[in-house]
């Protein structure tokens, strides 16, 4: 079976598990420059470059990893949130885009194929893609609301440049996530079917947007719905909701997406919101007891978690959920369903 087709079966019996934050993580680790630099010779500090770790530190990385599987994750990610040409420029690192991503796939895909052998259950990696420092929907000059400092098709070459390389170290699908504008999704997802193209083969997609306020929209300005009818064309194997609030705050938008997508839903909530200093302190039990009324009620077919969640809060939520029923995926009734800022179906 393809990876597709194996998660699909494996979403069919229970509620999967997804991993939970690396940032945090490895903060905890108190890393230095020359943790970071390696023996690189890069000319840029490199302290707080997670992504490099992959070339420098790959024992964090793995230690990191394992914990999450080790706490049930069936999928986890890959650490390369800011593994593409636009983020590492900050740190003059461009030209190992290529040596980081596949030495991050190779990492995970090494792991999931050692717990799987365990066991036989499947274990599946997600070469994940951030949203880079940039948006294509919005200018960062308020003088001049028409100025973009990139544009759509540089953006898909940085994402093309990041996927293959994710691929070429195993993963299974590309988790586009942290998704704050809509435009830089379908650059990805654009990346995404270019790279099909390139192998002859499915490259899975899995996507996840993030809100920026309590309304339930993010930068760009899309409704959860809209966001949906938005990138629905890419037939993604999982729509979701990370980062931005923890579960009590997304739970109005869980329940609407969970009505209205035809795939599998995918939600990693923070541990909560942040504190004064900017530190989560939500509990395990308590993030798994949110999240599992959302599998009570059959809204989701995969959990983990986003910034401030541990390899605690996976295990904790992998026990909570372990006898729920996963959600059945809707087949809505065929409409013409168009996105602007707000959904909007022809009747």
């Amino acid at each position: 079976m393809t990876p597709r087709e194996r998660l699909t079966a494996a979403a069919r019996d229970r509620v999967l598990i997804f991993d939970g934050a690396f940032g945090t993580q490895i903060q905890l680790r108190k890393l230095t420059e020359e943790d970071y630099a390696g023996d690189l010779g890069l000319p840029a500090d490199q302290k707080g470059n997670n992504d490099i770790l992959a070339l420098t530190r790959p024992d964090v990385l793995s230690d990191i990893t394992r914990a999450y599987f080790e706490a049930g994750s069936d999928i986890v990610s890959t650490n390369t949130f800011s593994a593409n040409r636009i983020s590492q420029a900050d740190y003059a690192a461009e030209g190992l885009v290529r040596e980081i991503n596949v030495a991050s796939g190779k990492l995970a895909r090494a792991l999931a194929e050692e717990f799987e052998a365990k066991d036989g259950r499947p274990r599946f990696v997600a070469g994940a893609i951030g949203p880079t420092n940039k948006t294509l929907s919005l200018s960062p000059d308020v003088e001049d609301p028409g100025f973009r400092e990139i544009d759509f098709d540089f953006l898909v070459d940085v994402y093309l440049e990041q996927a293959r390389a994710l691929v070429e170290g195993g993963v299974d699908f590309i988790l586009i996530e942290t998704v704050f504008d809509t435009l830089n999704a379908k650059a990805g997802i654009m990346a995404v079917k270019k790279l099909e193209r390139e192998l002859g083969r499915d490259v899975p997609v899995m996507i996840s947007m993030t809100l920026t306020d309590l309304s339930g929209r993010n930068l760009s300005g899309h409704t959860v719905e809209a966001f949906w009818y938005a990138v629905r064309h890419a037939k993604p194997l999982t729509i979701g909701l990370n980062c931005s609030f923890g579960a009590e705050q997304l739970r109005p938008h869980v329940k609407v997406l969970s009505q209205i997508a035809d795939t599998l839903l995918m939600i990693y909530p923070n541990a909560g919101l942040p504190n004064e200093l900017g530190e989560y302190d939500e509990l395990p039990d308590t993030t798994a007891g949110l999240v599992k009324d959302w599998a009570d009620h059959g809204q989701v077919n995969i959990l983990g978690g986003c910034c401030g969640s541990s390899p605690a809060h996976i295990a904790a939520i992998a026990r909570a959920v372990a006898k729920s029923e996963p959600r059945v995926v809707p087949t809505p009734e065929p409409a013409m369903k168009l996105a602007g800022l707000e959904a909007f179906i022809a009747a």
